[in-house]
């Protein structure tokens, strides 16, 4: 395993749509070890594989740090509510700007094994498996974002002690 470059907001590759993986190659489990590493070592919940310079569609994601998901060729097939919170991206570090995502979602995606299942998130998952596959289709939150982006310092001051 290795720790991978995260490409940061302006880079080309964040804007371009990823190919579906048609098989899982050794080449394709490096990537995924790698993207596990360099998710967990920059202390996100999330990272698409554009985000280190790959144009496949896999996604991995860690909410609690102890719930990691592998979603390859991820399809959202249904959402319902809505949740309003500040969103960050590991592809645009310090800054945060409010989203509103859906509170639920259902994904149908494929595992290391290129076999298929579904996968069920509510708040913080349902946000990030709305973000992650975002980046899939070159979209990032930053198009979404409701007023200006803030520097994270300025939220962790507005935060009570």
């Amino acid at each position: 395993m290795a720790l991978r470059e995260i490409r940061e907001y302006g880079d080309d590759v964040l804007a371009r749509p990823c190919k579906e993986v048609k098989e899982v190659t050794p080449r394709i489990r490096e990537l995924i070890d790698d993207m596990f590493e360099t998710m967990y070592e920059a202390n996100g919940v999330g990272l698409a594989a554009p985000q280190v310079g790959v144009l496949k569609r896999i996604v991995v994601i860690d909410c609690t740090g102890e719930d990691p998901h592998l979603l390859i060729n991820p399809v959202i097939l249904e959402t319902s509510g809505e949740q309003t919170g500040y969103e960050g991206c590991l592809s645009l570090p310090g800054k945060s700007g409010v989203v509103t995502r859906p509170n639920y979602v259902k994904v149908r995606a494929y595992d290391i094994d290129m076999k298929p299942f579904e996968l069920e998130g509510t708040e913080l998952l349902a946000r990030a498996i709305c973000h992650e596959t975002d980046h899939l289709d070159g979209h990032m939150y930053v198009e979404k974002v409701e007023g200006d982006l803030v520097n994270n310092e300025d939220l962790q001051e507005e935060e009570p002690s």
